[in-house]
């Protein structure tokens, strides 16, 4: 399988939509509204269906008060062949308006998400992850007689077991993991404070709200800036919200209408994050190449001009053709450099410095600029 880990290749194409659609939320059955959407249109479907919790009677504290549990008619369902029927179904549904490269995100307890899961591989998803979201501040179980549920499961899967180039941002989230590979263990705090929508009377809008952090990391890790994002259980709208805020397109069902007028009036409020921090990624490997003599031909370095080392050891003269001297020896940046110190290789664009009027400036800093020109 050949993975994009880096997204879209700073030196390729922006990829253009085959239709102009913008985000938006429908109101509707999830299954009926995704069968009109065009086949192979979408680039990542986030899912947080019915978790089908089972609840018997009312859930109370020790205190008697009750807790505000899921006990909403969209959660129940006559039996456990009846939830499957309804997940094969809706999973059929997002399959079809899958892009071979789409993938998926199913979020879900210990109540529905092994059914979840084999249904999935029973249709021919392929498991790529099972991502444990570790809640900082669960709610205790108040009757003392199980473990405090303190996770959810996200399971990520592609379309099928030969999909190609699905997108995983590698090193962006290495990057902002100190340079540590990013886990499948997630440790986000529920939705709480002025995130979580309320009503009028001052209770919660929706019982299962998803912390935008949560969604934001979801977005980051698997899709593009462009890229089209389909929730088909909106809810509130969080995918919705941070998928404007990251400059993903975005369409959302949602049956219950005030459920979809809550998430209209919070999306529509989210003010886009400006394009420069949403910019690809750009590894060493991925940056389009620029040769020295470009900084020559460019103006940013003269002909004649002194290289030297950061302490000022050793120097090296600029050539016309872009090569570098160093007493009789000429080559490039690299070779020089090596030579110079006597070792066997060296990176020319972070051992030499250039005289500035700021100072002695690292050459591929110069470099940086023109690479920054070049990616759009």
């Amino acid at each position: 399988m050949v993975v994009s880990r880096r997204g879209a290749s700073a030196k390729a194409p922006r990829t253009q939509f085959e239709y102009e659609l913008e985000s938006k939320i429908i109101v509707g059955d999830c299954i009926a509204e995704m069968e009109k959407l065009p086949p192979k249109s979408v680039d990542l479907v986030f899912a947080d269906p019915p978790y089908n919790l089972q609840l018997k009677g009312a859930l109370k504290r020790p205190d008697e008060s009750e807790v505000d549990a899921v006990d909403d008619d969209w959660d129940k369902f006559a039996s456990f062949a009846a939830y499957d029927n309804f997940t094969r179904a809706w999973l059929l549904a997002a399959r079809r308006i899958m892009k071979p490269s789409a993938t998926l995100w199913v979020i879900g307890s210990y109540h529905n998400i092994f059914r979840v899961g084999t249904i999935m591989q029973d249709l021919g998803f392929w498991v790529l992850n099972d991502i444990v979201w570790r809640k900082s501040n669960p709610m205790p179980n108040f009757r003392g007689r199980r473990f405090t549920n303190a996770h959810e499961t996200m399971i990520w899967a592609a379309r099928d077991e030969n999909a190609k180039g699905y997108t995983f941002n590698y090193d962006a989230l290495k990057a902002a993991n100190e340079d540590v590979q990013a886990r499948s263990d997630w440790l986000i705090p529920l939705c709480t404070g002025d995130e979580r929508l309320k009503g009028k009377d001052g209770k919660k809008v929706h019982p299962t709200q998803k912390p935008e952090q949560l969604l934001a990391r979801v977005l980051l890790s698997s899709s593009k800036p462009g890229d089209l994002v389909v929730d088909p259980f909106n809810g509130t709208g969080t995918t919705g919200a941070v998928a404007k805020r990251l400059r993903r397109n975005y369409i959302g069902i949602e049956r219950d209408r005030t459920y979809a007028d809550a998430a209209r009036a919070r999306i529509d409020a989210i003010e886009p994050l400006p394009d420069d921090t949403l910019k690809p990624f750009v590894t060493a490997r991925d940056a389009p190449r620029v040769a020295f003599s470009e900084l020559i031909e460019r103006g940013m370095i003269s002909p004649g001009a002194r290289l030297v080392d950061s302490k000022q050891r050793h120097g090296a003269l600029v050539r016309a053709d872009g090569a570098i001297m160093l007493g009789d020896k000429v080559g490039s940046i690299h070779r020089i450099g090596a030579m110079a110190q006597g070792s066997e290789a060296c990176n020319g664009w972070t051992f030499w410095h250039v005289e500035t009027s700021k100072g002695l400036r690292l050459i591929d800093e110069l470099r940086a600029e023109i690479r920054s020109m070049m990616i759009v």
